[in-house]
Order: C-alpha cells, then sequence, then structure tokens
C-alpha cells in the first residue's frame, strides 16, 4: 500500500492523490458508524429520524447524549454505541492521518541513509 523504505519518497502530487484517498476510507468509516447509531438509537429508543441522526452524531464526536433513553435495550446499546464510537474515532485519525506518518517516517529514513 505504501511504498518501502528502500524506494524513493512519493512525488507530491500522488501524495495528494493518495491523501484524498485516505480522506475519504475516513469519510466512509464516519458515515458507517454514524449511519449504525441512527438506526440504533431509532430502532432501541424510538427515536425518531432527525433525533436519532443528532443523538448519534453527538456521541460520536465526544459531545454525550442528547435524548433520555428509557428502555433499558436502548440504554444497553447506548453504551456499546459510546464505546464503539471511541474507537470508531481513533480509527478514523489513524486512517487519515496514515499517509502523513508514513511520509515523514519514509523521509527521516530516507535522511538518516544519505547521511550516514
Amino acid at each position: 500500500m505504501f511504498e518501502h523504505k528502500k524506494n524513493p519518497l512519493l512525488p507530491f502530487p500522488m501524495f495528494l492523490v493518495r491523501m484524498v484517498r485516505y480522506f475519504f476510507y475516513s469519510v466512509l468509516l464516519i458515515a458507517f458508524s454514524l449511519m449504525l447509531g441512527v438506526m440504533g438509537y431509532h430502532f432501541t429508543a424510538g427515536l425518531g429520524w432527525i433525533d436519532s441522526l443528532y443523538n448519534a452524531s453527538m456521541i460520536l464526536t465526544g459531545m454525550g447524549p442528547v435524548a433520555e433513553l428509557k428502555t433499558t435495550t436502548a440504554k444497553v446499546f447506548a453504551s456499546f454505541y459510546a464505546l464503539f464510537s471511541g474507537i470508531a474515532f481513533l480509527s478514523t485519525v489513524a486512517v487519515f492521518f496514515a499517509p502523513v506518518v508514513h511520509r515523514f517516517m519514509h523521509k527521516m529514513h530516507l535522511e538518516s541513509e544519505s547521511s550516514g
């Protein structure tokens, strides 16, 4: 997926294409996570679609729940969705920044080889 450490650094225009591709991967992860939350809140808590979207968005961004959940099923779902959201957020950040980190490490490796 990324170039090997013995290969030259990827030209900047191709790096930008890679960044756009990984941005879309990140958007897909967020969209999937949001869809999961919307469906869960709609079907377990009986919230309307807009309220489900609002609640899922707030949980996914770490702001906290909005609607009061009355059923045990909804509370259990909300607990698991909150845990999932934390992992999904960190994973999305990792996917988005992977090309930048790789380029930085690759550049440092190339510079250390040329100086040594």
